[in-house]
């Protein structure tokens, strides 16, 4: 799992082991970052697991991301 683009493009994310959290594939996260954008906005990245959408908004120039996650 990586970052597709922007600021922190390439670089790679850790994801927990098992099977707790379902990380978001790369054509995925792209598909979702070409619908929107996220220029110097606000972001809130609910049920994020491993965080890669958030993250992936900040590389694309978010200006604050919020993570929660209900996982215990």
């Amino acid at each position: 799992m990586r970052v597709i683009s922007g600021k922190y493009k390439s670089i790679k994310l850790n994801s927990l082991a098992g099977m707790t959290t379902r990380p978001t594939t790369d054509k995925v996260k792209e598909s979702i970052f070409n619908m929107i954008s996220c220029d110097n906005d606000n972001v809130l990245d609910l049920f994020s697991g491993s965080g890669a959408l958030g993250i992936e908004a900040l590389s694309r120039g978010a200006k604050y991301v919020v993570f929660i996650d209900g996982s215990s």
